[in-house]
């Protein structure tokens, strides 16, 4: 069972364990520090997936919520008590150090199931575009992201990313075609 909804939390910490509890995307917005590129990111996400803000439960985390939900209104929101988000023996607090049952109750309140959309792009696909293995394939990757509002990610995470965002085939050759006219 996969979850429908992106997730949107603070780090990758709290990436690492959301993943170890249930089969979710993630956006992190690398703390407080979010930024424009982020927030498109999320909006895009918000666009074709819809998105849970699951930050932690604290001043930066709930930051981090109000700043989303004005830049995008509409996305669902999971909560996680304080006491469940403590480091236990250390100071600190987040959701890296709830427990996995903690974060399953609080996302199984806001999410739902996805149905697999199966992703038609290739690595064939990436390669015959130059994305990967290419002499400007970083800089393709990089211009790929901001005309598909999907961020930049390296070669071995660009199928996984494109796949994250539902790109069809025909949007992901649309936009290669323009990148090309650009150049």
């Amino acid at each position: 069972m996969k979850v429908k909804e992106v997730i949107v939390v603070e780090g990758k910490d709290d990436t690492a364990k959301i993943k170890q509890t249930l089969d979710a995307d993630t956006i992190e917005t690398n703390g407080s520090a979010i930024n424009h590129k982020i927030i498109e990111q999320i909006a895009h996400a918000k666009e074709k997936r819809g998105v849970i803000i699951f930050t932690d439960p604290d001043y930066p985390g709930q930051r981090i919520r109000q700043i989303i939900d004005r830049h995008v209104p509409g996305c669902k929101h999971a909560f996680l008590p304080k006491k469940q988000a403590l480091a236990k023996g250390k100071k600190g607090i987040g959701i890296e150090h709830a427990s996995s049952q903690a974060i399953k109750e609080a996302l199984e309140a806001v999410y739902e199931l996805r149905t697999d959309i199966a992703c038609d792009i290739t690595k064939s696909d990436l390669i015959r575009f130059g994305l990967i293995g290419g002499q400007h394939a970083k800089h393709k990757r990089e211009r790929l992201g901001d005309i598909l509002k999907i961020g930049y990610v390296n070669g071995k995470q660009l199928l996984k990313r494109l796949e994250m965002f539902h790109i069809s085939k025909a949007e992901f050759e649309k936009a290669m075609a323009w990148q090309e006219d650009e150049e």
